[in-house]
């Protein structure tokens, strides 16, 4: 297992420092980080080059970007054009982005169990062709269309029972009560439409893999053999299908798990969450390198951790795999 998990990680390591240097190069070129600055009344030509001397912007951006990553390394991923560490500025905004992100994971699977496991146990019925019509309009639905279709729902429910139910802008009310319980309610508050949009657009895909895989493994000769033998349905599905059945659904979790952060992005804009979308958008808008950069690394770390432990599972589901 060792040996697996090692081999994953080793595949994983050349794309985040080709990835970082592409960001870093590209953001580099978009425009002057110093043109706010520059563009304050009062600021001297000297402030603007002691600035631009601590970016060390006079350097080419190779060397730049070789200085970065080697502090990096160490864990201090530099200063943002305002002059703020940007490490910690990342995990902030990160912490409030992976509030919604997982959880929106956690219900795209568990949605997408439901829907794909029902609908294969009963294959060409009005639920089967429904969950089919629903699946495909949500994935033609654009995340931005959506997430703004909800929060107009959630605002005009809001109206229509006389209170503030959902939270429509925001990731926080900006006070709450000093109890433990008000604040978990504030934040799931906040997190129900942001939430269901990236799990509604999740599921659309993820329970037409689950349906697929599991009428494939409930027509194999084992399954069939199970029922063979007098074993209810429940047993013959619970047990001896949905292990072999989630497989495919593990890997496509974790190959989606990117796109759900940069669906992330779009969600936040529209329902105004400070998390790691606005802080990019932020960043690129102002050529700040190293908040981009930064973001690329802790949100590709992120994605790495997550496909190590989907290919725990995997491994966990299918021992074949860890020795290819």
């Amino acid at each position: 297992m060792a040996r697996f998990l090692i081999r994953r990680l080793l595949h994983s390591v050349p794309v985040v420092v080709v990835s970082s240097f592409l960001v870093f190069a590209m953001v580099a070129a978009s425009g002057d980080p110093l043109a706010e600055l520059r563009g304050r009344p009062g600021v001297s030509d000297a402030t603007v080059a002691l600035r631009s001397e601590q970016l060390e912007l006079h350097k080419p951006v190779h060397e730049r970007y070789l200085g970065w990553a080697g502090s990096a390394v160490r864990g201090d991923l530099g200063t943002s054009v305002g002059g703020e560490p940007v490490a910690p500025m990342v995990l902030r905004h990160l912490g409030v982005t992976l509030r919604m992100v997982l959880l929106a994971v956690v219900v795209g699977i568990a949605g997408a169990l439901v829907v794909g496991v029902g609908t294969a146990l009963r294959p060409r019925s009005v639920l089967d062709r429904a969950g089919s019509v629903l699946s495909m309009v949500l994935l033609a639905t654009p995340v931005f269309w959506l997430a703004g279709l909800l929060k107009d729902v959630g605002i005009r429910f809001n109206e229509l029972v006389g209170r503030t139910v959902v939270f429509t802008a925001g990731e926080r009310s900006p006070a709450t009560g000093a109890s433990v319980a008000s604040v978990v309610a504030d934040r799931l508050g906040h997190l129900v439409l942001p939430t269901l949009t990236l799990a509604l657009v999740a599921m659309a895909g993820w329970s037409r893999f689950q349906r697929a895989a599991t009428i494939e493994v409930l027509n194999a000769p084992y399954v069939q053999s199970a029922r063979a033998r007098g074993l209810p349905e429940r047993r013959v599905v619970g047990v001896h299908a949905l292990r072999n059945a989630l497989i495919p659904l593990t890997a496509v979790v974790a190959t989606d798990f990117a796109a759900i952060l940069g669906g992330a992005v779009l969600v936040e804009v529209v329902f105004a969450w400070q998390g790691m979308g606005r802080l990019l958008l932020d960043a690129v808008a102002r050529s700040d390198v190293h908040v981009a950069t930064g973001w690329l690394l802790v949100t590709a770390s992120v994605v790495v951790v997550l496909n190590l432990l989907a290919d725990l599972v995997y491994a966990a589901l299918d021992p074949r795999i860890r020795n290819p």
